[in-house]
């Protein structure tokens, strides 16, 4: 059997911009996007902790250092400049490796700045 599982998320980042205009994909600084081990044209799931909107669309590498995190087209309607996401991104893990399996949690401050790269959660842990 194998199971979907958490791989990497960037934890409550800051989003610095919604797009309309653009055709699609979020926009995401570089140096965030390596924290995770994201590559561009990823598929993700965006978690709006603000609006608790919620919605699937792939990652455009962003200037590293910027800080940006650009919500582009129809996406664009469920998020607005300041909102707090959760960027997700899951693997598919054999039971055999199940045990072993430790997402990339990445923690950001309000610049989007990397404050912390972990590879753990604890239940009820407040950031």
């Amino acid at each position: 059997m194998k199971r979907e599982m958490l791989r990497a998320k960037v934890h409550r980042v800051r989003v610095t911009e919604a797009n309309l205009e653009y055709e699609g994909s979020l926009t995401l600084d570089a140096a965030l996007m390596d924290a995770g081990d994201f590559v561009p044209f990823e598929k993700i799931d965006v978690y709006n902790v603000t609006q608790g909107t919620r919605f699937t669309t792939y990652l455009i590498e962003g200037e590293r250092g910027s800080g940006v995190c650009c919500v582009n087209g129809a996406a664009a309607h469920l998020a607005s400049a300041n909102d707090y996401v959760i960027i997700a991104s899951y693997a598919t893990v054999e039971e055999s490796e199940r045990a072993g399996h430790r997402p990339l949690v990445v923690l950001v401050d309000d610049a989007n700045r990397i404050r912390e790269v972990k590879h753990s959660e604890v239940a009820g842990a407040r950031v």
